[in-house]
């Protein structure tokens, strides 16, 4: 089988790392992106994986890295938007977005977008990490995504991984007859700095004894790492949304094509400064 290339982001620790570190004992060409230029090197090096650094928080950053990827991989086997992080107060990034919704889904979103030829010719598998926190967490209100009227960070949390899951249905049903397929995510509850940031009651149990009943990186990076490795329409189906390497339940709003079609179109709008 000829060397595969795949990328993941968020990988320059927690399950992102993990991931990166499990993929590539198969033999296939590991690209992992992180915003800590010290830890994304160090990661890299010890698996022997190149690797590219990057701030979601900056959508600039971001059309960086799309045209770095483009130029040296013409053909991306898979692609893992891994990244995401539970904010505290509201803000707004450079470019005017709330935090949470961006590094979340904008980002992604956008990466995946300028990538778009590339991904389509490759027949790519994308993967988007998402959370059983949209069950529990989102309200996703379409007139309101950066959460400017009402605010919490669970619940900007939730909504910004049940975008997760309706961009992955999304890009089902746009392009999967093109080739491309797409899956989401929950990796269970791991004993990861995630939430440390954040004001959310999370970063209690994260930095608490409870971590020492938690999954660990690795243990939550299987789902991950079965769908990358595993064949769409044999292993799994695209457009679905899997833990425990099965698929899971999701949300009622998770299952609306409408709401799916209407995110798109305003994230569309969101990034259109930087698409071609």
């Amino acid at each position: 089988m000829d060397q595969r290339t795949i990328i993941v982001t968020g990988a320059s620790g927690g399950i992102g790392e993990a991931a990166a570190r499990m993929l590539a004992q198969t033999g296939d060409r590991i690209v992992v992106i992180g915003r800590s230029a010290k830890r994304t090197h160090a990661v890299a090096a010890d698996i022997g994986a190149d690797c590219f650094v990057a701030d979601f928080l900056s959508l600039e950053q971001v059309h960086v890295l799309a045209a770095a990827l483009k130029e040296t991989y013409p053909k991306i086997d898979v692609l893992v938007n891994n990244a995401g992080a539970i904010m505290g107060r509201r803000g707004l990034t450079e470019d005017g977005h709330e935090k949470t919704f961006q590094v979340n889904h904008l980002a992604p979103y956008l990466l995946t977008r300028l990538l778009e030829n590339v991904l389509l010719a490759s027949h790519t598998k994308i993967i988007n990490t998402s959370s059983v926190a949209h069950q529990i967490y989102a309200r996703l209100d379409i007139d309101d995504l950066e959460s400017a009227q009402k605010y919490s960070s669970n619940r900007a949390y939730g909504n910004a991984k049940l975008a997760n899951i309706l961009f992955t249905k999304e890009l089902h049903h746009r392009f999967n007859t093109r080739g491309l397929s797409a899956a989401a995510c929950h990796p269970g509850g791991v004993a990861t700095n995630f939430s440390a940031g954040s004001r959310s009651y999370l970063r209690f149990i994260y930095g608490s004894g409870m971590r020492s009943y938690m999954l660990t990186p690795a243990q939550g990076a299987q789902t991950l790492v079965w769908l990358a490795i595993g064949e769409p329409g044999l292993d799994w189906s695209s457009g679905g949304y899997y833990a425990k390497s099965r698929k899971a339940r999701t949300s009622r709003q998770a299952k609306d094509p409408e709401l799916a079609r209407q995110l798109w179109q305003r994230s569309e709008e969101m990034v259109s400064t930087w698409l071609p």
